[in-house]
Parts: structure tokens; C-alpha cells; sequence
């Protein structure tokens, strides 16, 4: 809670320093917010409370995913570089609906009210849907934007339909209210609330890119500016997941029989349709969209197990997923703006013109296809343990050649850095850019060789 009221602040706080003369004060100052808000947030493990009559709670599983967004967020900014000296950008805008939509993801994994759950999913849509359409003068952008605020917005219809559904059939927003009439299942709402269950599940797989309601994924991560593009990428789906997650374990694990085949359904589909179409792709953006759907999918494995190792597990991939996609889609920011293109062959030599922009890639690439010592085989491997737990053998097996198929398209990259011809002259990176992959490429290491750092948290 303390987090959220901050968080608001600030961002009020920075449209005002916006009106300064110089911008480059202004990336400092939000680095510091986020910094405050994360120690903020900390303060609060072991120590559950409730806010609001219980519409809101803090408890160590949502600080946990809170500090994963914040600590996302941190990393991003960094990247946000091209807009600080660009006079004709909105920076302080810019920064400060960064904050609000953080706001919106933090009420996602701390509500225990349907409606706060509603209210959070909307003022992190309304905050992407802008950030989508930032980039005015390119056509690509102002596409994204419709685009996603259009799906987005008959998404959150189903969702608030869903919602009214179950409020119908239960008499009840609270979750704990929702868990007790779902274990009860009455004849005569039965199927109202199970229906309500469906249409808010749907709405939800929507704003985490899984399939089959993935479709708007790709146009809308090529179009967006790739600063934002990683913030939806990373906060917005450890947002969305965990706020699944959370749905699912306090108001519905009773009716764990009546969900399971269709989340286990989705969760097959987006593994199959994210993997094989980045396969066929040739933007490495779009590429990295599609790889989005696919860890969408390998993060649904945990909910469909649905045991004690979930809660751990969607935390720690949380953690490892984000942190190798702002790294991924830093290298290719500065690529693309260098080369002019988010093509593969844009890459081509980079290992000798860049090492470092090369190697941080490289690990990016290898966690998140899951190779050993990186922070993304542990992932897996967390998430594979909860399911063979549950003794879901053969969701593993599709998921281990799902993640082989994997390989291929992430190996495209590295071949491209170190086995062709530099396609340009060395890229100038800025210190604090620098400075910001090498911390990723620590983290990333660091969570594949002491993954017990890291791990049963919550």
C-alpha cells in the first residue's frame, strides 16, 4: 500500500519537475522515486496487513511481485536514453504514466476485491495504451495504439461482464466470499458462476499475450517504441500472471476440477502457436513478441499445477524472464535506432564491432531459451518440478519440445552476432546503459549458478 501511494506521488511530482528547462534531470529523478518505492515495498516482508475493509493486502507473495515490477521498471529506464536528449519528446509524460501504470500493476497482485482487481487492470491499460502511441509521426505506432486500445478495451468489457456474472452468482466481490460460494456450487448458480469464471478468465489471458487471444501481441509490440514495448513485455505480464494466479488459488481452488481443462487447454495452445511463430519470423521485434506469447505459456504451467511450488516458481521466471527481455530488447534498441532495423541481419558482426552489446544478447538469448547457468534453466525448471508434482508428465514433454524449437530461433541471434559479417560501424552505448546490461548479465548468471538465493521466497 505503501508502494502504491508513493508511486502515485511521484508521478504527480514529476509532471511538475517536467516543466524544468533541462530534461536530463529528470531520468535521475525518477530512478530515485523507484528506488524509494522499492526499499518502501521491502519494508513490508513478513508483515501482512490489510487496507480499504480488506480490499487491498500486502503479504510476502504480492511484495514480492511488486518489487519485480519496480525492480523491472529500474532497468528500463536506462534504455529510455534517445528521449532525453531528444527536445521534442514528452519525457516527463512519459515517465510519470510509467509510474501510473505501476500503480495499476501493484493493485493487480495486492487486491482482494474484484473491483480493485478491475480498477488496477485499467489504469495500467490506459497507461500502455498511450505509451503504444507515443511515437506520433510513425505509422507503425499510431496502428499499435488503436489496435490495442480498441481489443484492449472489448477485453476489459468481457472481464467487467465476467465480474457481474459472478457477483450475480455469488453476492460477493471479496475473494474469500467468492471461495466459499464456488466450494458450495449450488445448483442453481452453478453455471452462472462458472460462466462469470470463464469471460474473467478470458479477459485476463488477453492482457498477458496467451492464446488463443494473443493475436494483437505482435503488431502491437512492432509498432510501440521498444522502451515500452520491454515494460509491457516484462511488468505488465508479471502483473497479469500473478494476478491469474492469485484469482485462481483464493477464490476458485475449490473448483480446481471445473478450470483445470481449459487453463491447461490455453496453456498447450500458447506453448505451440508462440514457439512455432517465432520460428518463421525475420524481426527480431517481432520475434521477441511471439517469445512473449510462449513464456506466457510456460508461466501458465505453474497455475495448471496448482500445488505449493506455484507461488515460488511464477516468482522466480517472473524474475529470470524479465530481467533477460529488458536486457534483450535493450541491445536491440540501440541496434535498431544505430542500423535502422530490428531485422536479424542487423545483428550480423556485432560480436566484433560490440563484444559487450554481443554478450549481454548472448545470455539474454541463452536464459531465455533455458540453457544451464543462466537464471531462465531454473525457471524451467522450477515450473517442470511444480507440474511432475502434480504429475502433469506429459504438459512437461511439450513443454521440453516446445523449448527445443525454442533454441532454434533464440541461436539465430547469436549465430548472426558472431559467425557473419558486421552489417555496420561500431554502436556508441552511454555509461548508464552500460552500466545497466552488465547488471543484467550479472543477475541473469547469478540466478543460474545460486539459484537458492533466489528461490522459496513466498
Amino acid at each position: 500500500m505503501t508502494s502504491i501511494i508513493l508511486l502515485s506521488i511521484f508521478g504527480i511530482l514529476n509532471l511538475f519537475v517536467g516543466f524544468m528547462k533541462s530534461k536530463r534531470v529528470l531520468m535521475p529523478v525518477v530512478l530515485l522515486f523507484l528506488a524509494v518505492a522499492l526499499g518502501a515495498t521491502l519494508l513490508d516482508w513478513n508483515q501482512p496487513k490489510s487496507y480499504f475493509s480488506n480490499m487491498l493486502s500486502t503479504d510476502n507473495f504480492s511484495v514480492g511481485f511488486t518489487a519485480v515490477m519496480v525492480l523491472s521498471t529500474l532497468f528500463i529506464l536506462p534504455f529510455s536514453r534517445r528521449y532525453v536528449i531528444n527536445e521534442n519528446a514528452n519525457l516527463a509524460e512519459y515517465y510519470s504514466l510509467l509510474l501510473f501504470a505501476l500503480v495499476g500493476g501493484i493493485m493487480m497482485v495486492t487486491y482482494e476485491n474484484l473491483l480493485v482487481l478491475f480498477l488496477g487492470i485499467e489504469i495500467m491499460s490506459i497507461s500502455m495504451y498511450i505509451m503504444a502511441g507515443s511515437d506520433k509521426r510513425n505509422i507503425l505506432s499510431n496502428e499499435a495504439s488503436m489496435k490495442y486500445f480498441l481489443m484492449g478495451s472489448f477485453f476489459t468489457g468481457i472481464i467487467l461482464f465476467g465480474v457481474a456474472l459472478l457477483y450475480g452468482a455469488t453476492g460477493a466481490f471479496y475473494l474469500t466470499d467468492i471461495a466459499d460460494a464456488a466450494i458450495r456450487m449450488e445448483p442453481g448458480t452453478a453455471p452462472l458462476l462458472l460462466m462469470g469464471l470463464l469471460l474473467v478468465l478470458v479477459g485476463i489471458t488477453f492482457k498477458i499475450g496467451a492464446a488463443p487471444f494473443h493475436f494483437w501481441t505482435p503488431d502491437v509490440y512492432e509498432g510501440t517504441p521498444t522502451v515500452f514495448t520491454s515494460y509491457m513485455s516484462t511488468v505488465v505480464k508479471t502483473a497479469g500472471i500473478a494476478a491469474f494466479y492469485k484469482l485462481m488459488s483464493a477464490a476458485f481452488g475449490g473448483v480446481y476440477d471445473q478450470w483445470f481443462p481449459t487453463v491447461v487447454a490455453i496453456t498447450v495452445l500458447t506453448l505451440i502457436i508462440g514457439n512455432i511463430g517465432a520460428v518463421t519470423q525475420t524481426s527480431m521485434k517481432r520475434m521477441l513478441a511471439y517469445s512473449s506469447i510462449s513464456h506466457a505459456g510456460y508461466l501458465m504451467i505453474a497455475l495448471t499445477s496448482f500445488n505449493d511450488r506455484s507461488e515460488n516458481a511464477i516468482l522466480f521466471y517472473s524474475l529470470a524472464y524479465g530481467v533477460a527481455t529488458i536486457a534483450a530488447f535493450g541491445v536491440l534498441k540501440y541496434v535498431a535506432d544505430e542500423r535502422g532495423s530490428d531485422e536479424y541481419t542487423s545483428f550480423n558482426g556485432l560480436g566484433k564491432t560490440n563484444p559487450l552489446l554481443a554478450f549481454a544478447m548472448t545470455v539474454a538469448m541463452l536464459s531465455l531459451a533455458g540453457i544451464p547457468l543462466t537464471g531462465g534453466f531454473f525457471g524451467k525448471l522450477f515450473l517442470f518440478s511444480a507440474a511432475l508434482e502434480k504429475d502433469l508428465l506429459w504438459l512437461i514433454v511439450v513443454a521440453v519440445l516446445m523449448s527445443a524449437v525454442g533454441i532454434y530461433y533464440y541461436f539465430r541471434v547469436i549465430i548472426a552476432m558472431y559467425m557473419k559479417e558486421p552489417a555496420g560501424d561500431r554502436i556508441s552505448v552511454d555509461p548508464l546503459a552500460t552500466f545497466t546490461l552488465i547488471s543484467l548479465v550479472v543477475l541473469t548468471v547469478l540466478m543460474g549458478v545460486m539459484p537458492g538465493l533466489f528461490s522459496n521466497l513466498l
